[in-house]
């Protein structure tokens, strides 16, 4: 169920992790970026600025260890500023040493999708100037969503969801809601059943409050019935919304050279009414590496 307490679940997170309780970032110029620090100033600080980003999680193995790979992380995620960033794949340390090197005034909200600090989060980081949450729950994609660590629809992976109300400090005190996901990358039938599953649970939520999901959903935009479902819910994509946007590139690149006009498998969704200024694909690396096997999408948005 959901917790109302504002902070007190998120720090008994973080302390129990450890015990496995699961209750509940010198390369080439960001072409393809949303708008710099500055230029937002110009246009109001009503923006909010959204990134969904598979972080591929941290590992030891190179070409492309985390430890590479993190100050190229790093250096993408200080020039970005992004208020909220919805995670895919990370790892309990590697979310923490995110957390730490956006430096002062961010934190995170998530738990491990086997449960406490084990195996990879849907992590929602936020810069606490901007966003303070209010209550969060999580859920499991799966015919007992509540059952932590519950797989039952032949998926390869757990997969889970992560969803914050919060509140926009510089909005007014606007509330809305951010939901989090990573669906399975092996069986189509796992997908269109967690499709069906959150689009149940946003039918759920408070109408009133907008909506913003994101999320690596491993296929491709306006190609697979599980987009439909997502359109279905009653979301719009920030891609398509976008009054400006970047150059096009397939989202997954597995280190690989870039593919221009490629699919969009990571999407950012709004509910109508969000305006969505930029959306755009970032390809920002560093003496040719990236920091993630995935490209980050974002969006500028403003709620309403």
């Amino acid at each position: 169920m959901p917790n109302h307490s504002r902070v007190t679940r998120r720090l008994g997170l973080k302390t129990a992790l450890a015990t496995a309780a699961a209750l509940p970032l010198a390369g080439p110029a960001l072409s393809a970026s949303p708008a710099s620090a500055a230029t937002r100033e110009l246009h109001g600080s009503r923006r909010l600025e959204v990134m969904s980003f598979n972080l591929r999680y941290a590992g030891t193995a190179e070409p492309n260890s985390w430890a590479v790979r993190r100050p190229v992380m790093r250096e993408l995620l200080r020039r970005e500023r992004p208020h909220v960033i919805g995670t895919q794949e990370g790892l309990y340390q590697q979310v923490r040493d995110i957390e730490s090197d956006l430096g002062p005034h961010h934190d995170w909200i998530g738990t491990g999708r086997a449960g406490g600090s084990r195996d990879e989060f849907m992590a929602v980081l936020y810069d606490t100037r901007r966003l303070a949450p209010l209550e969060y729950d999580h859920f499991w994609l799966s015919d007992t969503p509540d059952a932590i660590g519950s797989n039952t629809w032949g998926g390869g992976s757990i997969r889970m969801v992560t969803w914050v109300r919060f509140r926009d400090l510089r909005d007014g005190g606007r509330e809305f809601y951010f939901l989090n996901t990573h669906l399975d990358n092996a069986s189509q039938n796992a997908r269109a059943r967690a499709a069906a599953l959150i689009a149940e649970r946003v039918a759920r939520l408070d109408p009133s409050l907008p909506l913003v999901v994101t999320g690596d959903f491993n296929v491709a935009s306006h190609k697979n019935p599980v987009y439909d479902t997502m359109l279905g819910a009653g979301l719009t994509d920030t891609w398509d919304e976008a009054a400006e946007r970047g150059a096009l590139y397939a989202t997954f690149h597995g280190y690989r050279p870039l593919t221009p006009d490629g699919d969009r498998i990571d999407w950012i969704l709004v509910t109508p009414g969000v305006t969505v200024h930029r959306a755009a694909i970032n390809t920002f690396s560093r003496d040719g590496q990236f920091p993630s096997d995935h490209l980050p999408v974002q969006a500028s948005v403003t709620l309403g």
